[in-house]
């Protein structure tokens, strides 16, 4: 990955600035350009600097972890970008991909994640919010408590079936994940597209990225009330068929 030129008028920032701007630490930002996950610094003499080019590609890193992608994948992630992408198509990028969790993801110890969820936890608990889409287990053991987790505890103390929560859960992933499908297709045809094909500034790139987080909140609050009123159409469907 090569640097491209700054521009005489683009500000610059030292390395301080530069993981202050991301929200990242000093010694985090060092890491992540020690793996090439940035380009090389703009030299001033012997000083370092970093430009919008490296926020970006630091911002859009920084997104991908949150998303879950290990250092590796998000390696092969940016070597698949094409060399001369823009702030602009980085931008792009970060809007599509970042989480839809009101925070970022976090893997946990046993011990960890019984203080997140405020109790105690019996291994047939753990295991029944991994059923319910509360919590996902890695590969190496530790545990990510999804936005879901408060629901799941609530759910330890419901007499109801086993089989009947995993079912649940089951429904409720697959029927989101074909929801979350069309949207996203929709998104993609009819407001990501025409936008590539537009000529475009920084400052639109940014609009778009407030646009799409605004998009985020809009959308959960729909599937709530479409849920609710679909629920609300069953119900009575139900009572005039008795």
């Amino acid at each position: 990955m090569t640097a491209q030129p700054a521009s005489p008028d683009e500000p610059l920032l030292t390395i301080d600035e530069l993981a202050a701007a991301v929200g990242l630490t000093v010694r985090t930002t060092r890491y992540y350009a020690s793996l090439g996950l940035v380009p090389p610094p703009v030299r001033r003499g012997r000083v370092a600097y970093y430009d919008e080019q490296h926020r970006a590609r630091l911002e859009l890193v920084r997104a991908l972890q949150d998303h879950g992608f290990t250092l590796q994948a998000v390696e092969g992630f940016l070597a698949g970008l094409p060399a001369d992408a823009t702030v602009e198509d980085l931008a792009l990028q970060r809007a599509m991909l970042t989480s839809w969790s009101p925070r970022p993801r976090e893997e946990l110890g046993r011990r960890q994640l019984e203080k997140v969820a405020g109790r105690k936890l019996s291994d047939r608990d753990v295991d029944l919010l991994i059923k319910v889409g509360s919590v996902e287990r890695t590969a190496a053991g530790s545990y990510v408590p999804l936005p879901s987790l408060q629901v799941g505890v609530e759910l330890l103390d419901i007499d109801l079936a086993e089989e009947a929560m995993a079912a649940a859960g089951d429904a409720i992933r697959r029927h989101m994940e074909a929801l979350v499908e069309d949207l996203t297709d929709i998104l993609r045809r009819q407001v990501l597209e025409p936008y590539r094909r537009e000529p475009h500034s920084p400052e639109d790139a940014e609009r778009l990225e407030r646009t799409m987080a605004r998009l985020r909140r809009l959308t959960l609050e729909s599937v709530v009330t479409g849920f609710q009123r679909a629920a609300n159409a069953v119900i009575t469907r139900s009572l005039a068929r008795d």
